[in-house]
């Protein structure tokens, strides 16, 4: 025969308590499934997150190497196309102190022209990998610094020479004489040009190039100087007279 289980056994009692349990976590599961979206939804307007945009940006890797030794400088990895250029390659001047950008003249061929600083990298790339050849073009001079000295220059040797500075002239002999008018003449019509350079140097030109070897400056120097201590010194001179007119 069966018994009848009686429910106050206690193993009655434990399966009613685990069956209740179960139906109490099931019952707990269910609230907190409902009340989750309750939660995010009191937080306020949900807005949707915006569209993430993916960009391929390209990079490149510059090899920097000396033109005389070929050998290698540096290289240059990561350089994106969007925001270099070839005469602003990072690094390209940063292996000796005394070099900086206006010094360094980078070349895609060893016998090629210098490249400008407005050529893109992206416009010399034929892989991802470029080399650059690496010159250094001395110290530079910025071009109005250039002009301005050598026109400078020229004004203020001819007055020296004007006034008959007595290193230059024989004192004595230079108040004996007496000045002829196209002396004057000279002096006013030179400088009246060069002080007509130097404003159109300040005012009215504008330089494509930013900067000049030093040495260029020194040459040109030199010519304007020179030549103008030499027309000033036999002009000015005490007994210099006019060509004259025959006929």
């Amino acid at each position: 025969m069966l018994k009848r289980q009686n429910p106050s056994t206690p193993e009655h009692s434990k399966d009613l308590a685990a069956d209740g349990g179960a139906l109490s976590m099931s019952h707990n599961d269910s609230r907190s499934f409902f009340n989750l979206p309750q939660l995010v939804l009191s937080a306020g307007q949900i807005k949707p997150s915006p569209a993430l945009k993916h960009s391929k940006i390209t990079y490149f890797e510059v090899e920097i190497v000396d033109v005389q030794s070929k050998k290698q400088i540096c290289i240059v990895d990561k350089v994106s196309v969007l925001s270099q250029h070839a005469g602003a390659v990072p690094g390209s001047h940063s292996a000796s102190p005394q070099w900086y950008p206006s010094r360094v003249g980078l070349q895609l061929e060893r016998n090629g022209p210098f490249l400008k600083d407005s050529v893109s990298i992206q416009s010399l790339a034929v892989s991802s990998i470029i080399t650059l050849y690496f010159t250094d073009l001395g110290q530079q001079v910025g071009w109005t610094t250039f002009f301005l000295t050598e026109y400078t220059g020229p004004l203020l040797i001819y007055l020296l020479f004007y006034i008959r500075l007595s290193t230059i002239y024989d004192q004595v002999e230079s108040r004996k004489n007496f000045r002829h008018p196209v002396v004057h003449l000279a002096c006013f019509c030179h400088c009246l040009h060069y002080i007509r350079h130097l404003l159109e140097t300040l005012f009215v030109h504008k330089f494509s190039e930013g900067h000049t070897p030093l040495k260029n400056m020194i040459k040109g120097c030199a010519f304007y100087w020179g030549f103008t201590s030499w027309i000033a010194y036999y002009i000015n001179h005490p007994r210099y007279t006019p060509p004259c007119r025959y006929g």
